[in-house]
């Protein structure tokens, strides 16, 4: 399977690519069966990627500053299925793809 990854900070792009790879699955910049997106990114929209991610039929999941309720919120009503922070990708990336592919995100909610 293939995994979108946007995101364009270098740490964060390496380690949502890292995280996919550990789940099995291939990195991509476009298309994808699912999609990750870091709602931080300096050259787009993070909102306006899931946004377009889930209009392109995929599932969405999104990461985020743990207590920017804002954005995490505004993420999850363009669509993103759950909205981890950073800690949580950090420490468990891989499981997190992994219940992704598995489609094990049935719900949207913040996590």
């Amino acid at each position: 399977m293939n995994v979108r990854v946007v995101a364009d900070d270098l740490i964060w792009a390496s380690r949502l690519d890292a995280a996919v790879r550990r789940a099995g699955a291939t990195p991509v910049r476009e298309g994808g069966d699912a999609t990750i997106v870091d709602l931080n990114g300096r050259a787009y929209d993070g909102i306006a990627a899931v946004a377009a991610a889930v209009q392109a039929g995929t599932t969405v999941i999104a990461v985020a500053q743990h207590d920017d309720s804002a954005t995490r919120k505004r993420a999850l009503t363009a669509g993103a299925r759950r909205v981890f922070s950073y800690n949580k990708m950090f420490s468990d990336g891989p499981q997190v793809v992994a219940d992704l592919l598995a489609g094990k995100f049935a719900s949207k909610e913040a996590a």
